[in-house]
């Protein structure tokens, strides 16, 4: 189909437009119109099939639960003489799969693929525990409208590299990012090595974070916590209930990073503790240990509204866990209320963690925000973090065993293994508002550079020379409680 000296073609799988002389996708508003009204026809034809109760149609749209199966002495007989091996490349692992930029998207490039190689959280997706078809039908049968979030076409594995087609929206019905994030997980890992476009989740993400909704550089930790949100949110509203992260188990988001973190606030006059417990999914620290301005009464850094720093040391992560979890006295301008003295007076701080997430993200704190001057600045300071991570240190139980001898009232001893591993790290290079972002992934015991579409092998001295980001951390051993019924998330 020529248009004005470029030839245009459709395809008709993926229902997109591709410009054979620019090499590119396009967009067309009537076009896209088209495809939205043809989508929600074919929707509702199928929620009406499954409201008729016909048996024969209804066999072809419901999902087998899962079983457990041994082959029998004939079923082996036959995988033995009918089984061919899988083609798939050795050199890269199933699932590794380069994102293509959507205009300065490196950002969620970044932390998508951190994500879609986070452990509990593939398995989960992977083993059909959120499925974005029923979630739909669920969804449009509560509300009367059509909604989207779903890949078109009734395809469950999405090995396309232009991405996720569905636009099939109605409006005032909210897009559901957990779907999306279901329909990635099966076309990174239906075995296609073409780049894929992360285009639907995309616009879902927008709909979610209207205030980001932009082509322009984010953050790439606002986008995390943004889209664990997104995440927790649907779920809530889809069970009738308000937005509480509070609990660690409400949905996959917070199973796998919500942990719950301990403030004591000790009057320094009586000694009585004041103890709050807050949920977190990360753990933002300070590249570097702050110095107060009589320490040094001519430093540039605090004449320009930036804390100063202690040059001369090398920074580690674990030198920061070691700060976060310092005793650290407030100010006189940072007097709290004492309950036993009835007045304000100085205290002492310190935090500490309760409870352990399934798997630990750490956020460098590596941009600087002056509100004197009104200017910002990147901290380009090396930061080294271990593989391999202890965090019983850290936790409240072995902190408080060191003040008091024993447990103290803290009876939450973390029923989970204490030792993480490191799998991916998020970098940030350039400056800081013309940077780049790039994940590192461990998988099969090898490190790969993920920068948007392009896959890389990298040694492991590279991952220890980058200027970590966001590091993200599983335990080594995984401990299941066992459940009498699964809770769908």
């Amino acid at each position: 189909m020529p248009l004005g000296g470029h030839e245009i073609a459709v395809d008709v799988d993926r229902a997109e437009l591709f410009c054979c002389a620019c090499r590119d996708q396009i967009y067309d508003r009537d076009f896209d119109a088209a495809v939205v009204l043809c989508q929600s026809a074919a929707l509702k034809s199928a929620i009406a099939v499954q409201s008729s109760g016909n048996p024969e149609n209804m066999r072809k749209r419901r999902r087998v639960d899962y079983r457990p199966w041994s082959p029998d002495v004939r079923e082996r007989l036959l995988m033995d003489n009918g089984s061919s091996v899988l083609d798939c490349e050795i050199d890269r692992p199933r699932g590794l799969r380069g994102l293509n930029n959507l205009g300065n998207t490196c950002f969620m490039n970044s932390v998508l693929q951190a994500l879609l190689h986070t452990p509990p959280l593939r398995d989960y997706f992977l083993s059909d525990r959120h499925n974005r078809y029923y979630c739909q039908l669920k969804n449009a049968a509560t509300t009367g409208r059509i909604g989207s979030g779903v890949g078109g076409g009734g395809k469950r594995n999405g090995g396309n590299g232009g991405g996720d087609n569905s636009n099939g929206m109605i409006k005032g019905v909210k897009l559901c990012l957990a779907c999306d994030v279901d329909a990635m997980f099966s076309a990174v890992f239906s075995g296609d090595r073409k780049p894929y476009s992360p285009a639907k989740f995309l616009y879902s993400w927008w709909q979610h974070a209207s205030d980001l909704a932009s082509y322009d550089q984010q953050d790439a930790h606002e986008f995390f916590i943004s889209m664990l949100d997104g995440i927790h949110e649907n779920v809530e509203r889809d069970r009738g209930k308000p937005p509480s992260p509070g609990h660690g188990d409400c949905c996959i988001a917070h199973r796998v990073f919500s942990g719950i973190l301990r403030s004591d606030v000790m009057c320094m006059a009586c000694g009585f503790t004041s103890t709050t417990y807050d949920p977190c999914v990360d753990i933002s620290l300070d590249s570097h240990g702050k110095t107060s301005a009589k320490s040094h009464p001519s430093s540039n850094s605090e004449a320009n509204g930036f804390s100063s720093t202690q040059i001369p040391t090398t920074s580690t992560l674990i030198g920061c866990l070691d700060r976060f979890t310092r005793p650290e006295r407030l100010g006189s301008d940072q007097k709290f209320f004492c309950q036993q003295c009835q007045v304000s007076q100085e205290s002492l701080k310190q935090m500490s963690i309760r409870k352990l997430p399934l798997v630990s993200c750490f956020h460098i704190k590596r941009f600087e925000h002056s509100h004197t001057r009104k200017m910002s600045r990147k901290v380009d300071r090396y930061l080294q973090f271990p593989f391999s991570l202890d965090m019983a240190p850290y936790l409240s139980s072995s902190i408080l065993r060191s003040r008091f001898g024993d447990d103290g009232d803290d009876v939450a001893a973390n029923e989970m293994s204490s030792e993480f591993e490191l799998f991916a790290v998020v970098t940030h290079s350039g400056k800081l508002d013309a940077g780049h972002y790039v994940t590192y992934l461990r998988l099969s015991n090898q490190w790969y550079k993920c920068d948007d579409a392009w896959i890389t092998r990298v040694n492991e001295n590279v991952v220890r020379a980058a200027q970590g980001y966001m590091m993200f951390y599983v335990q080594k051993m995984l401990y299941y409680r066992a459940s009498a019924q699964v809770c769908p998330s």
